[in-house]
């Protein structure tokens, strides 16, 4: 898979591209990372990216210009205007970075994960021109509700959480099947009722992980991750998944 990074900042991907999981996949060839520097495609000697916004209001808004033009470059194409819109290259995604956009969720990362080409663009400043995430934009995606001060951070996290997805990049593939978040897929016949919370829940919350010591500072391992009955170990970690979904997660659980 192939990243594109657009950014006025190309020296804040220094750091987190270099480490852990991604560095070993760029290392492997599982993923190709390129960053595009955003002010190459500005027209004036300040290298202007920006602008005061139609209509009035604080601070200022990416323009659509180099946007358009950087990633036009980036697949060789152009990306057409009002009367016409060329259809991307098969299997690629222009997204935009942006505190508007849809919630980034781990299934969201396997569907990212799916395509062969990923092209982020990092909002700045108030926004970005409108017209980038109508026009040029196949998907606009939010980390979450907050705001951030641009979105390379959020980038980087979507390129982190789509990577190890991909196979070859964790070394063990069952190691994305047991996930913080994953889906709820549970034999219903082992429930005792339809009202039961695992028939309630979308998704699940990871169940909780002990290791050595046995006991630490009084604090013991629960008995049944000790006693190597696994079908009681299974039924233990669903059970404290859906408690965990419960105290830290209740959206999750379908009213």
């Amino acid at each position: 898979m192939r990243f594109d990074l657009i950014t006025i900042f190309p020296e804040f991907f220094t750091g987190p591209l270099d480490h852990g999981i991604v560095r070993r996949a760029r290392e492997a060839g599982i993923v190709q990372i390129h960053v595009q520097d955003l002010r190459e495609f500005t027209k004036d000697r300040h290298k202007t990216v920006d602008d005061r916004p139609f209509g009035g209001g604080e601070g200022m808004v990416l323009k659509p210009e180099p946007l358009f033009e950087a990633v036009e470059k980036l697949l060789g194409q152009p990306m057409g205007d009002s009367l016409q819109k060329p259809a991307l290259p098969a299997g690629t995604s222009v997204v935009l970075l942006s505190a508007s956009g849809k919630l980034f969720t781990q299934e969201t990362a396997r569907r990212l994960a799916k395509l062969e080409r990923i092209i982020l663009i990092c909002g700045r400043y108030e926004g970005v021109d409108e017209r980038v995430a109508e026009h040029l934009a196949t998907e606009e995606i939010s980390i979450g509700d907050y705001v951030l001060s641009g979105g390379e951070l959020p980038a980087a996290i979507v390129l982190d959480a789509v990577t190890r997805l991909l196979p070859g990049a964790l070394g063990n593939e069952a190691s994305t099947e047991n996930e913080s978040f994953r889906k709820l897929d549970v034999d219903k016949s082992a429930t005792t009722a339809s009202t039961s919370p695992l028939h309630k829940a979308r998704l699940l919350l990871d169940y909780p992980h002990y290791t050595r010591p046995a006991e630490y500072r009084g604090w013991k391992v629960p008995d049944v991750l000790i006693g190597g009955h696994h079908a009681e170990v299974a039924k233990w970690r669903t059970q404290q998944a859906v408690e965990k979904t419960r105290r830290n997660r209740p959206d999750l659980l379908v009213s």
